[in-house]
């Protein structure tokens, strides 16, 4: 009699919250929910054994990943379901950069049920403080009992370039690594990367890149890749991610099915790429393949089109063009989903940029984003204070019409949030239960690991492994001048000058064999005149006896004889040659401004713009301009680094505006004529 009274109680209170749950917070109807049979069997059965004399009660069975995500998907209204998929960035808010969270922000978390955020530079200015902002925004989920799945907080912290933390390890960059032909570092620099974001309570991290630099020309890609060969892409790829998620924390490849063969930026324009699924996978798919096999969590998708895969194409205001990669269901569902069986998350790349926006409504996007087999739409709107939710309502209201009218499948919807719940389940995210953790042990934690001096230990020894030097004609390496000469800073920034000039300041300090010298500095724009008009850039060349240029270009305008990044450095480096003056070109970017460089004697690659981490930006807070790779050099031009590093692209001809086939360096050089 007690247990078919427990039955009947337990039956009616399941009923009951199964119709509960379907009244979302903004009116949507319930979908058919089924009863949680699994939950009511379990209590039942232990109810029933603890109700028998003189038997042992079993110990209690804690539900596998797949019963937890099917339980909770059985309870979801259809539009929490799509709030699962869905991915906004709150950077600004109100004017200002949205460093602590805005109620209005947690708000809109809440009252859409979004399952993640994205935080930009303008989130992240100091460790604390990011911890603070990120226990807050899951403490909006977690009040809510309705629907307390712990949010997705992502960042791009890909190292390098495209560091967006405050505060912490930069790293060399991904370039930088494919110098150093070292997957241990590239391992090791995973697990920096994951470490500090888990210590801040980020849980996934868009990276590692796995596009394949073999387009000189390239805009967006350049040191952001590991290399121009896709062996070398994949093998330290596959290290990145492993130390990544290594540490708790979800990696992702991007940019599928690959961004290094274009020549625009996806970010202003719609890039073609206009190869064969054939050509495909005998360069671009290769780390992507690599990285499916091994594991890796999610995979971000590129706004580029693919003619010979995808025929659809799109009329806009804008021209013809073909469906991008990101909206096409023979790219993400056929090749990557089919082709390459991958099972895992798909992520988009930001639906506002221009190749997406210039050419779609924001819910055209979502919608074909959805229907190509894609799992998350990110920043599928700009949302910069309450004015803009108006634009989510709408993308919601669309998506959930779509389902209604059998546009959008609900059975496609289920499985995208399937996969979204499993991996938050599996990495930790959404946990059966939580041991709590209260914000000062979080911020404790987060200071102990956070830039701490181990991290940067290894920062400096991958960064100074990765010098590379491709030129030095008899022997101008290192320079070794002697006290009171003169020494000439030049670079397209002052931050960069800075970091050169307090590089060489702390080596007459600690180093022994640099005795003060003088040191001059000048910055070149696309402002400044020809050598023959700049009386003040000759005053301090006639007055230098070794002369450093920094070069910084990232695109083949750049390279141009009628671009002040090509000719400020060739006019000194000409005069230098007929006055015998010691010189070196140090390239902080992309490598093949050497190409356009003939008459420097010596060449260093370092693939790294930003200044110094320890630099004057850093006494106030802010690091984040800083970078290890321009010290390291410094530290190479004067004796106290060994070049080692080998290049990992290859650096074509350049002449009249154009890469040419023929090779100025290959793949592999460095290591020239050096004499300490």
């Amino acid at each position: 009699m007690f247990l078919s009274k427990v039955l009947v109680i337990l039956t009616v209170n399941t009923a009951k919250q199964q119709s509960c749950r379907g009244q979302n917070k903004r009116g949507a109807e319930h979908m058919g929910q089924k009863l949680n049979w699994t939950a009511t069997l379990g209590l039942t059965t232990a109810l029933l054994a603890a109700s028998l004399p003189m038997q042992p009660v079993a110990a209690e069975t804690t539900p596998s990943v797949t019963e937890r995500v099917d339980a909770q998907l059985d309870q979801m209204t259809l539009e929490q379901k799509i709030g699962q998929m869905i991915m906004p960035d709150f950077r600004l808010w109100d004017g200002v950069n949205h460093t602590q969270l805005a109620p209005e922000v947690g708000r809109v978390i809440d009252r859409f049920d979004l399952g993640g955020v994205i935080l930009f530079a303008e989130n992240v200015s100091a460790t604390e403080q990011t911890t603070k902002l990120v226990h807050d925004l899951q403490e909006v989920v977690k009040s809510d009992a309705s629907n307390d799945i712990p949010l997705f907080v992502t960042i791009d912290q890909e190292g390098g370039i495209v560091t967006r933390l405050g505060t912490g390890t930069n790293l060399p960059g991904n370039m930088a690594l494919g110098a150093t032909r070292s997957a241990s570092y590239a391992e090791a620099a995973g697990g920096i990367i994951g470490s500090e974001l888990k210590a801040l309570g980020i849980n996934v991290n868009f990276g590692p890149v796995l596009d394949v630099n073999n387009n000189p020309g390239n805009p967006v890609i350049g040191v952001r890749s590991f290399s121009s060969d896709p062996q070398l892409v994949g093998k330290l790829g596959s290290a990145m991610t492993q130390g990544i998620q290594e540490q708790g924390v979800a990696a992702t490849a991007k940019h599928f099915p690959g961004h290094g063969d274009t020549a625009v930026d996806s970010h202003y324009g719609l890039p073609v790429v206009d190869k064969s699924l054939a050509e495909l996978k005998q360069l671009e798919l290769i780390p992507f393949k690599r990285a499916i096999a091994e594991g890796i969590d999610m995979i971000m998708t590129a706004h580029i089109g693919m003619p010979q895969i995808e025929d659809e194409v799109v009329e806009s205001k804008q021209g013809t063009f073909p469906l991008p990669a990101t909206l096409s269901d023979d790219v993400i569902t056929g090749v990557l989903r089919e082709e390459l069986g991958y099972e895992g998350l798909v992520v988009t790349d930001a639906l506002n940029m221009q190749a997406i926006a210039d050419n779609f409504t924001e819910s055209e996007a979502v919608i074909k984003t959805f229907k190509a087999g894609v799992d998350i739409a990110l920043m599928p709107t700009i949302l910069r204070s309450a004015n803009d939710v108006t634009k989510l309502e709408s993308i919601f209201d669309d998506v959930l019409a779509a389902v209604e009218n059998g546009d959008l499948s609900e059975a496609d919807i289920n499985r995208s949030v399937e996969r979204i719940l499993t991996l938050k389940a599996t990495r930790g995210i959404w946990n059966e239960t939580d041991t709590p953790v209260t914000l000062d042990e979080k911020l404790a934690q987060a200071n102990t690991i956070v830039g701490s001096p181990e991290h940067k230990a290894l920062e400096r020894e991958m960064t100074e492994a990765a010098v590379t030097l491709v030129k030095n004609d008899k022997k101008t390496l290192p320079f070794k001048p002697k006290k009171g000469e003169t020494i000439l800073v030049l670079s397209p920034a002052k931050d960069q000058t800075d970091s050169m000039v307090k590089t060489i300041r702390s080596l007459e300090k600690n180093a022994g064999n640099l005795k003060r010298v003088n040191i001059l500095t000048e910055n070149y724009t696309a402002l400044t005149p020809h050598l023959e008009q700049n009386q003040v850039l000759q005053e301090k060349l006639d007055a230098a006896d070794y002369i450093i240029i920094g070069s910084n270009v990232n695109n083949s305008d750049k390279l141009k004889a009628t671009s002040a990044d090509h000719y400020v450095p060739a006019e000194v480096f000409r005069q230098a040659k007929r006055t015998k003056t010691p010189s070196v070109l140090i390239s902080l970017r992309n490598p093949y401004d050497v190409a356009v460089q003939p008459d420097a004697k010596a060449q260093l690659l370092v693939y790294g713009f930003k200044g110094d981490p320890n630099g004057p930006d850093s006494e106030a807070g802010n690091t984040k301009s800083a970078g290890p790779n321009l010290p390291a050099g410094t530290r190479a031009i004067f004796g106290e680094v060994k070049p080692q590093g080998k290049l990992p692209v290859d650096v074509p001809k350049f002449e009249d505006g154009l890469f040419k086939e023929a090779l100025h360096l290959e793949f592999g050089d460095g290591f020239r004529n050096w004499n300490r």
